[in-house]
């Protein structure tokens, strides 16, 4: 299973989103410097190593921005862990415009 498909089930189980897309963006840093142990040198864009996760659930009502950030980074400790070396993190409320 990809680091994308698990992250997926994994977001689905703990918030039922509304709305979830999860972009990699793995491609669009090809050159750039890693200082991890996964990467040495220039990374060639290849994997799952950078993803964007927009979220739209009723979880995050009542929820600061902060809160939010920090409940889907620990949801997917174990896939930064384990490679995943960027998450960009849009979450909402069912309430709040989205700018996606």
């Amino acid at each position: 299973m990809s680091i994308q498909s698990t992250m997926e089930g994994k977001l689905k189980k703990a918030f039922s989103p509304e709305r979830l897309v999860i972009i990699n963006e793995s491609h669009l840093h090809a050159g750039h410097h890693h200082q991890d142990s996964n990467h040495h040198g220039a990374y060639d864009g290849t994997g799952e190593t950078h993803f964007r996760v927009r979220i739209v659930s009723s979880a995050f009502a009542g929820m600061s921005r902060i809160e939010r950030h920090r409940a889907v980074n620990a949801l997917l400790a174990d896939e930064l862990k384990a490679g995943v070396h960027a998450l960009a993190i849009e979450p909402a409320a069912p309430d709040e415009k989205t700018r996606w």
